[in-house]
């Protein structure tokens, strides 16, 4: 077993590192403070290539493998959530589908974009009514003539309402299998197509300057080409982004873990209380070394999760556990982070009060926690 990351891992988490410091941490209190989604720092994170890094180079991607693009991931939550939600989503849930089950044709027209940060792709599957249930979508298509018409809503769907959101890939139900159960197929709509709406949603805890919507579509056209893969495709398709998804999310987790970690280890090795550093105390220095042995832990799933994936090998168990582990973990440490900076850890001008509001959103995006126990328990055959 070799547990070394190739050289070039190793410059992609050297270089990510250093732009989220430079770039990211000056100005992401003030970002979340506003609710301002950033387009100049995501053209930015473009420019050094975090858009279509698992993209073949035909699209002008960058041919990397999955475990390279989650610790760029992970580096930038080690900074900002807000970051780093937008890099996932536009990834995982952007860029992936269509990716993977897109036509060429498809893949030519919108891929250079995305894979250059100047614009941004939605991924269109939370609705009002339906969220972990995810087959309990109401938006529907029908076919008409050389189109089909879309109509429904969307809700808190990432980077779909921002000035670069080109457009979203939106699931619908399309008819009645044999069983009795709804079809399912995933339709690529632009922005600027009559009767769709993308509305940015406001007042959020977390991941407040990630931008995220409601949709709304009347009586959309959407011409026959705009079908992703085959009517019909749409919930294997979904499916399978989830559990691609599922590894960035647990590398927000573990990326944000470790920020958290970072900011009560330097904080309590700094303040003092009866003549000593409080990281002398057993109390303190316990929570830190729970917290570095979790970090720890989660740190060899995610990755063999990834490896698992870049190797071709089945990872949905593996990614659900990462997954749900990550966003916990994170959890934890942020708690134990904010308790080791006592009054001051729950005020904004200290970045840990910010890591604990952003860590609630892990437990329940992309599938809560509960949805993880229920994926894993079946695989393991409860």
């Amino acid at each position: 077993m070799d547990f070394d990351l190739s050289k070039e891992q190793e410059m992609i988490r050297k270089e990510v590192r250093k732009f989220a410091q430079s770039e990211i941490a000056p100005v992401a209190a003030d970002l979340d403070e506003q609710e301002i989604f950033s387009a100049d720092l995501t053209r930015k994170m473009g420019e050094i290539g975090l858009f279509g890094m698992f993209v073949s180079e035909d699209f002008d991607g960058q041919a990397l493998d999955y475990l390279s693009y989650i610790i760029a991931v992970e580096e930038i939550a080690r900074i900002d959530g807000s970051q780093a939600a937008t890099i996932a989503a536009a990834n995982s849930l952007g860029i992936g589908p269509l990716f993977y089950f897109g036509t060429k044709a498809q893949k030519k027209k919108y891929l250079p974009k995305l894979c250059s940060g100047e614009a941004l792709w939605g991924f269109g599957l939370t609705e009002p009514t339906a969220g972990s249930d995810a087959g309990g979508s109401k938006t529907t298509a029908v076919a008409d003539g050389n189109a089909w018409v879309l109509n429904g809503s969307k809700i808190f769907i990432t980077n779909a309402a921002c000035d670069l959101a080109l457009g979203v890939t939106v699931q619908a139900v399309t008819g009645t299998q044999p069983n009795g159960r709804p079809e399912y197929t995933c339709f690529l709509v632009e922005h600027g197509t009559r009767g769709f709406k993308a509305v940015e949603m406001k007042k959020k805890m977390m991941w407040r300057s990630s931008n995220t919507a409601e949709l709304y579509f009347d009586d959309v056209r959407i011409p026959k080409e705009n079908i992703l893969g085959k009517p019909g495709d749409g919930f294997h398709q979904m499916l399978k982004t989830l559990d691609g998804g599922r590894l960035s999310i647990g590398a927000m987790g573990l990326g944000g873990a470790q920020g958290a970690y970072e900011m009560g280890l330097k904080y309590a090795k700094q303040r003092e209380q009866f003549g000593q550093p409080i990281s002398k105390f057993q109390a303190v220095a316990f929570k830190l070394a729970d917290c570095a042995l979790e970090i720890e832990c989660a740190r060899n799933l995610l990755y063999k999760a990834c490896w698992l994936k870049d190797k071709k090998r089945p990872f949905e168990k593996h990614a659900a556990m990462a997954k749900l582990y990550c966003s916990e973990l994170m959890g934890r440490v942020t708690n134990h982070a904010v308790q080791i900076h006592g009054g001051y850890g729950l005020m904004k001008d200290y970045g840990v009060e910010r890591f604990y509001r952003d860590q609630k959103l892990l437990d329940i995006g992309e599938g809560t926690s509960e949805v993880q126990r229920i994926v894993i328990s079946r695989y393991i055959g409860c």
